[in-house]
């Protein structure tokens, strides 16, 4: 069933890697070694740290990393649970970004709000193989978000999923608790988030509005009218 997947990815050698995964040894993987690392006082979020805002100091060990906007913090949703959004459409080039940080700056966002029940909001479209994160990475994250995170999060959706996000998520699926794994929903449009929060206030990047549009674009029928039927006599008994 994963090779079936998988038939749709050929084109992206970083996506390619995923199938060389085996399920059942994922933590015996060769990664590849972290490029960089953090000192503690990089690790360490600041008091004046904040969570998901742009407007950090220019001197801000995680400046770098906030003025991308690729994590925001959106209010709360219709339920009163706090909304974190992250925007892979915002993140630069790979060589351009440092991925442990940016790891960093998510636990120190998620650090403020994981003992009351939240809302993450992951927005897929943007993600490409220039920008995509490594293997590497993805481990990190996988062993970094404990049981801590997960425990409070009422939902993740992950919008204008692709066959990578649902490969990625098969692959992990013998590492995903039944529990958890409930909790994440794929959302093809927009519109269907307006059941748990007002797109509104989550200022959604243009570009994500834009692919938004075009696949309901895609959706509508023709508006040129249908072509008329050709007259034909009437029968004699009319």
């Amino acid at each position: 069933m994963s090779s079936d997947l998988l038939v749709d990815l050929g084109e992206d050698p970083a996506t390619a890697q995923l199938g060389q995964l085996k399920l059942s040894t994922i933590e015996d993987q060769q990664w590849p070694p972290d490029e960089s690392g953090l000192s503690k006082s990089e690790t360490d979020v600041s008091q004046d740290f904040v969570a998901g805002s742009p407007h950090l100091p220019w001197d801000h060990p995680f400046y770098d990393i906030a003025r991308h906007q690729i994590i925001e913090v959106a209010g709360d949703d219709n339920f009163g649970r706090k909304v974190i959004v992250f925007n892979a459409c915002r993140m630069p080039p790979q060589h351009q970004l440092d991925h442990h940080k940016l790891l960093m700056y998510l636990k120190g966002t998620l650090d403020q709000y994981v003992e009351s029940d939240y809302t993450l909001i992951y927005f897929h479209h943007g993600l490409t193989s220039e920008n995509k994160p490594s293997l590497g990475w993805l481990r990190d994250a996988y062993r970094e978000f404990d049981r801590k995170y997960k425990k409070n999060i009422k939902a993740l959706y992950i919008v204008h999923p692709t066959m990578f996000i649902k490969t990625l998520l098969f692959l992990f699926k013998p590492l995903i608790s039944f529990k958890f794994g409930r909790k994440i929903n794929y959302v093809s449009y927009l519109s269907e988030l307006e059941a748990v929060v007002k797109c509104d206030q989550l200022l959604i990047p243009a570009r994500v509005t834009e692919y938004d549009n075009k696949l309901r674009a895609a959706l509508k029928p023709s508006t040129q009218p249908p072509a008329s039927p050709p007259h034909s006599p009437p029968l004699p008994h009319q």
